[in-house]
């Protein structure tokens, strides 16, 4: 029950590791989503989740992260990461997207979400502050009223070469999220047109640095603390290393818009969709 390419009746497909990843990545499904972990930085390359917003459903939230037991734990950053300082289990698929179906399905993809597959250290204020980027499957969602409210996430940490070692793992600094809907899906299976809206955001210079080896001077993301910028799906590829042709052509930023840099949001307001 992973993630399902076929969702929104059309084409959108998982994000795929390079060759050179591939040997050091694997595959989970979970009700709702899939997650393709590295066992090198353990930490996912690429997560993608079916939102199906007219059938959400409310759940218990809970707090029972774990680690999943069908890859070994050193394959995971477990709770020794985020003891005795301000980093928190971040969800990557965000924990409300896949609960929706059927009451147990859905609260079986609720419990799904806490494995620590499927988290990466955040700062404190990131986590927990209203911030447009925790909102932005919202606003999309509501775009995308008219073709059921059913939308494709895919988000990861940026898994930065200059990312700062800390506890056997390397702090991610950066995030990504590319948000997929049918933006004319009304005729059937296999109709529409595919749409897509790439979102990046920076947490170093929030990340408690008081254990972490910092980069070198100059070597630190151009960005600011919790700035969420609209960015070419393109160039999410490009700092990946993911594959995702299809992504990219369906990128609804205009290149003009794209030719002069990443776009600051601000609110709801300065989406481009």
């Amino acid at each position: 029950m992973g993630f399902d390419e076929r969702f929104l009746g059309i084409d959108a497909a998982l994000p795929r590791v390079s060759e050179a990843d591939a040997a050091a990545s694997v595959g989970l499904d979970y009700v709702h989503f899939t997650v393709v972990l590295d066992s090198v930085r353990r930490f996912a390359r690429v997560t993608g989740v079916n939102i199906d917003g007219a059938a959400l459903r409310d759940v218990p939230r809970g707090d029972d992260w774990r680690y999943d037991e069908r890859v070994p734990e050193d394959w995971q950053a477990g709770p020794a990461v985020y003891a005795r300082n301000d980093l928190d289990r971040g969800h990557l698929v965000r924990r409300r997207d896949p609960v929706w179906g059927a009451p147990e399905v859905a609260a079986r993809a609720n419990s799904d979400t806490f494995h620590f597959t499927n988290a990466a250290p955040q700062a404190g204020g990131f986590n927990q502050s209203p911030e447009l980027w925790l909102g932005l499957e919202d606003h999309v969602l509501e775009h995308a009223e008219a073709n059921d409210l059913r939308l494709s996430v895919f988000t990861a940490p940026v898994l930065g070469h200059d990312d700062p070692p800390y506890r056997g793992i390397r702090v991610p600094l950066r995030f990504w999220k590319i948000a997929a809907w049918n933006r004319s899906g009304a005729g059937g299976p296999g109709a529409g047109e595919l749409a897509t809206a790439g979102f990046v955001l920076d947490q170093s210079p929030l990340v408690d640095t008081s254990e972490i080896v910092a980069p070198a001077p100059g070597e630190a993301p151009p960005l600011g603390p919790f700035r969420t910028f609209q960015v070419p799906v393109a160039d999410i590829a490009a700092i990946t290393g993911l594959s995702m042709p299809d992504l990219v052509v369906a990128d609804v930023l205009p290149q003009t818009l794209a030719a002069a840099g990443w776009r600051r949001l601000y609110g709801e307001s300065d989406l481009m969709l």
